[in-house]
């Protein structure tokens, strides 16, 4: 399985990337460490905003890339809601599942 993610920072701001293990990837960019995005040293995680599970690699970076074009409004409506509709004309939505992190340990 692969994971695309999104984080919020410290200072409001949000983080795209993508993964095989979220929790330790969440782990690594909060521990501000030498395996942490360059983004997120400067830019305290704190918190994973959503998650959502692919079966393969490219299906995990094509979200991520799409995520990223978005604007910041987008972002937090596909974050607030369990529906992809900002993405439908991009990528197929049914190749995605949303995770839950609620009570998830990090």
């Amino acid at each position: 399985m692969y994971y695309t993610y999104m984080l919020r920072c410290d200072d409001g701001s949000l983080y795209t990337g993508y993964c095989t293990d979220y929790k330790r990837r969440y782990r690594e960019h909060s521990s501000k460490g030498a395996k942490a995005a360059k983004y997120t040293r400067s830019h305290t995680a704190v918190a994973l905003a959503a998650v959502w599970e692919s079966n393969t690699k490219t299906q995990a970076t094509r979200l991520e890339y799409y995520i990223k074009t978005l604007s910041r409004d987008k972002k937090e409506l596909l974050i607030s809601s369990d529906e992809m509709s900002v993405l439908k004309d991009k990528i197929n939505i049914l190749d995605y599942k949303r995770v839950s992190t609620d009570g998830d340990e990090l």
